[in-house]
């Protein structure tokens, strides 16, 4: 049970809930697949030269492993989410940030997307509400759909 299951008001329901894409992970793996390669190519080198590919290769997967902790933590902390009567986003696992609009208070949804963002189907969604305040995610799975689903249910 998360956060917006935690913080329903009476009479609220999850109209829909977004989730974080798989790209986030990509960076990590990319590393340390790279580290596994320069590693098995220090360990084929002999002298000096092996022992400056084995530390990269060393930093390399290091880096990746803590990428993709980052990532997954960043994908089990985030959720966003649309209900009956506001707009919820919530990302943060020990410190926690989170935006809650009522209907009436959200002003516009901005979705930006790359063109592998296009393929791939992510983007960022930014919600801004009256008063200038705005709080963009980044990396969700089909922000499009949120969107709109955000959008017909304020409307």
């Amino acid at each position: 049970m998360g956060y917006v299951s935690k913080n329903l008001m009476e009479d609220e329901e999850i109209v829909y809930m977004a989730h974080v894409h798989w790209i986030i992970y990509l960076p990590g793996w990319i590393m340390l697949f790279g580290g596994i390669a320069l590693s098995e190519i220090a360990f084929k080198r002999g002298g000096d030269q092996q022992a400056v590919f084995g530390l990269i290769a060393f930093i390399l997967i290091f880096s990746g492993l803590i990428s993709l902790l980052n990532a997954f933590i960043f994908k089990i902390s985030t959720e966003l989410a649309v209900t009956t009567k506001r707009v919820i986003v919530k990302r943060g696992l020990i410190r926690r940030d989170t935006l809650e609009l009522n209907h009436s208070k959200v002003e516009s949804f901005q979705v930006n997307q790359s063109v592998l963002g296009r393929v791939l189907n992510y983007g960022s969604v930014e919600v801004r509400g009256t008063g200038g305040g705005k709080t963009p995610i980044p990396n969700i799975d089909d922000p499009l759909l949120f969107r709109r689903k955000a959008m017909e249910t304020i409307g």
